[in-house]
């Protein structure tokens, strides 16, 4: 199994899940409900990283995302496209729900957007139905711009008959939007 596995098993995405339900009940539920529509700073972000397929680094990729301005509750709208070396394109769309120190300078956040793939000369995941999820640690400077290390995994999660996947380890810079 991949040093990854905890990002490739699901384990991330459930996580976010719980972590998202539990700060939903604790900080966000009221009269308008707990998915009530609420505004967040919305970011433009670009990240680059490496690829890797099965414990072996398979080249590099270009990921821009957009988190909008609207949420429900703690999930943030966000979608993203990416593309690697080979010619690999995803894009999709899901939510973040994000974490941060009292300050506000130090954060945590988990992202789940299903999406689709096509795989050029990459790896066959098994079809073009592709979900991302993963995990990102960064800080935030006086001018709201974050910088942050992502990590997170592909797959088709089953929904095929070969479930195959590709991690990824990037660095990212998102900057605030109006």
């Amino acid at each position: 199994m991949s040093d990854l596995a905890f990002v490739t098993d699901g384990t991330v995405a459930a996580i976010g899940l719980v972590l998202g339900l539990i700060n939903m009940g604790v900080n966000h539920c009221s009269n308008e409900g707990c998915l009530a529509k609420n505004e967040r700073q919305p970011y433009l972000a670009a990240s680059v990283g490496n690829v890797y397929f099965q414990d072996s680094e398979i080249g590099e990729e270009l990921f821009v995302r957009r988190q909008t301005s609207m949420a429900r509750g703690p999930f943030q709208f966000t979608y993203g496209a990416s593309v690697t070396e080979d010619g690999g394109l995803w894009a999709g769309l899901g939510n973040t729900t994000t974490y941060a120190t009292p300050n506000g300078r130090w954060y945590a956040q988990f992202h789940a957007m299903p999406g689709l793939y096509a795989e050029g000369s990459d790896v066959d995941l098994g079809g073009p139905i592709i979900f991302r999820s993963g995990i990102e640690f960064g800080y935030t400077n006086r001018e709201g711009v974050r910088m942050s290390l992502s990590f997170d995994h592909r797959s088709n999660a089953g929904i095929y008959s070969d479930n195959p996947g590709l991690e990824t380890v990037q660095f990212r810079v998102s900057i605030p939007t109006k």
